[in-house]
């Protein structure tokens, strides 16, 4: 019997604004990969949804190649094989569609690995962590609902994070793209002391304000460290974020943007209603689980 894999896994918020590079929250935007092995060693890629033009449909297709490096790192072999993506997850716009293709190339490479063993979602986020360098997205899309994660030198941690029992997002979608690198490049070295000091302030409140205080994530992800020096690169963005904090919504860009994020129950989010954002496309977010694997048989 050949096993067909099934795979799914969320899209992944990151930062929240004061959680620069560290905190992470799984949305209930999936994406879904199913791998069927083949009796020759040719490799077929087709992809549906989001990315359908522009994505590899090879070995470098992000899926595949971390799916070579989940089998190098656990061991187990694989011949040809058919991959079939339907992505969801929109692309280049902050949530987390890289590391969610890293996740489920980890998470089919452990179903092959070891095919009679449960998903280890945590060693799926140590590995995912190390190849995609954000602990905070690909934490997030391993384990599900909200993480705070760091990576020191060949250490990953990540430790969940409660959330309040009300707590939902909205996230405004753009056309526009941001790729993570170009965004990467505009941070500068070194910030004020005063910026450093409020950074740490709100990403201290930050977990309280997410379980127990969501009075106070207006505060808590206040960010100086990263968004403002972003601006120059998604204009209108920023600005609905600066819209939306001024109506007293907690909004963030989300990751490297341009999507951009707000957080909180029904009474923080609610003077969202207010904020005109033309040019972007309204999501309602609940929060997600983590990566999935199935598989079935046939003879």
């Amino acid at each position: 019997m050949a096993a067909t894999l099934h795979v799914r896994v969320p899209a992944t918020t990151a930062n929240l604004g004061s959680g620069f590079d560290c905190v992470g929250i799984a949305f209930d935007i999936l994406d879904d990969y199913r791998l069927e092995p083949r009796q020759d060693a040719a490799v077929r890629v087709t992809v549906e949804g989001e990315g359908a033009d522009r994505v590899p449909l090879d070995e470098t297709h992000l899926v595949v190649s971390s799916l070579r490096e989940g089998l190098r790192h656990w061991g187990g072999s694989l011949r040809g094989f058919d991959l079939h993506c339907t992505n969801r997850i929109p692309h280049s716009r902050g949530l987390g569609s890289s590391a969610a293709a890293i996740v489920g190339g980890l998470a089919l490479a452990w179903g092959i690995a070891h095919p009679h063993a449960e998903l280890d979602r945590c060693e799926i986020a140590r590995v995912a962590s190390l190849l995609e360098g954000h602990p905070d997205n690909a934490g997030a899309a391993a384990l599900g609902g909200a993480v705070l994660g760091w990576i020191e030198g060949e250490q990953v941690t990540t430790v969940g994070l409660d959330l309040h029992r009300g707590f939902r997002a909205l996230a405004w979608v753009p056309e526009f793209h941001v790729p993570t690198a170009g965004a990467r490049h505009v941070l500068p070295d070194s910030v004020p002391r005063l910026d450093a000091v409020s950074q740490a302030v709100s990403a201290a409140t930050l977990p309280i304000a997410l379980h127990r205080r969501p009075d106070l994530l207006l505060a808590a992800t206040a960010d100086r460290l990263h968004q403002r020096y972003r601006a120059g690169l998604m204009a209108p963005s920023y600005a609905l974020m600066e819209s939306l904090r001024t109506a007293g919504v907690p909004a963030a860009i989300s990751g490297a943007g341009p999507t951009v994020i707000a957080v909180g129950t029904d009474v923080e989010l609610a003077g969202a209603d207010v904020v005109p954002a033309p040019g972007f496309e309204l999501h309602h977010l609940a929060v997600g689980g983590g990566v999935e694997l199935g598989a079935s048989h046939a003879r």
